[in-house]
């Protein structure tokens, strides 16, 4: 019984100190993402609070084999997603209703064609910011770890809990809503990031 007990211990001290060193090797990306999904530092870091308390909680369901980022950023987009919502300000719009203006169905993106990716790669300051925070989270959350975690739409998929149909499609959608705001609130680094391309 007292070996069973020790045994007890030293595993639950192996465990806390794998996640603890996961956690020290992760956490400037986590709160890179964060603050990406939030847009401030204070909301930024709440969410890497959470996201790590939640992920300690459920680290027993961790597979190893899997790269811990991305277990990690599901978890991110989740508490995002539950803030966002007890916050009242995430609207859900089901991809079998109507697309906008009444059209028949939504735009399909077209995989091949990336004309922000070169801006969010070049560009991001404080203007992209203001245009990540205005956009729709589920959007957001797609185009972050796209464009700037350079996930695959598998991982991403598999991150966000949906189809990679949906991926693509709100990848699109979300570089749309960036570049629609690039283009009406800051036009002068639409121009900057042009005339370094």
């Amino acid at each position: 019984m007292i070996g069973v007990v020790a045994q007890d211990r030293i595993s639950t001290r192996e465990h806390r100190a794998r996640f603890e060193s996961l956690m020290r090797c992760t956490h400037r990306q986590a709160y890179s993402l964060a603050y990406r999904l939030t847009g401030n530092a204070s909301e930024a870091e709440d969410l890497v609070q959470e996201t790590y308390l939640r992920a300690f909680r459920f680290f027993h369901k961790y597979d190893a084999g899997l790269p811990f980022t991305s277990w990690l950023y599901r978890i991110m987009t989740n508490a995002h997603i539950d803030s966002v919502r007890r916050k009242g300000r995430l609207r859900l719009t089901s991809l079998d209703q109507m697309g906008p203006e009444g059209a028949g169905t939504w735009d399909v993106p077209d995989v091949d064609s990336s004309p922000d990716k070169a801006m969010m790669e070049e560009a991001l300051d404080e203007p992209v910011q203001l245009a990540l925070t205005s956009m729709t989270p589920e959007f957001r959350t797609a185009v972050l770890l796209a464009d700037v975690e350079g996930m695959a739409y598998e991982e991403i998929a598999e991150v966000m809990k949906t189809s990679v149909g949906t991926v693509r499609s709100r990848i699109h959608r979300g570089r749309k809503q960036l570049k629609r705001f690039l283009v009406q609130h800051c036009p002068q680094a639409i121009r900057r990031v042009a005339s370094e391309l």
